[in-house]
């Protein structure tokens, strides 16, 4: 399954980079595949490790900060793996041809 979310702290105003720097380090020190973009942090694996990663990402800004606000979009497909980039690649591929 892939996982993309956002989370955000609640109540520290604009700059909230350093907080959810702390959410982006937790899924990098996972070991699970991932990416992170300007809007959302997506990570692969099965689900109970994904959303414990997920929850772990939440308790660290929730640490600092005792608001969070969390997107979550999953994409559940039992059986596929590496589908963090061969659905870019798929994409990519068909825009190489035309």
């Amino acid at each position: 399954m892939i996982v993309a979310f956002s989370v955000s702290p609640l109540g520290v105003g604009e700059d909230v980079g350093e907080y959810v720097a702390d959410a982006v380090r937790v899924v990098r020190e996972s070991g699970l595949p991932n990416r992170t973009d300007a809007m959302f942090t997506s990570v692969e694996g099965e689900w109970d490790e994904v959303m414990d990663v997920v929850k772990r990402a939440v308790a660290a800004v929730e640490a600092r900060c005792g608001r969070v606000s969390l997107v979550l979009k999953a994409d559940i497909r039992p059986g596929v793996t590496n589908g963090l980039t061969s659905k870019v690649d798929t994409v990519e591929r068909y825009l190489s041809e035309g």
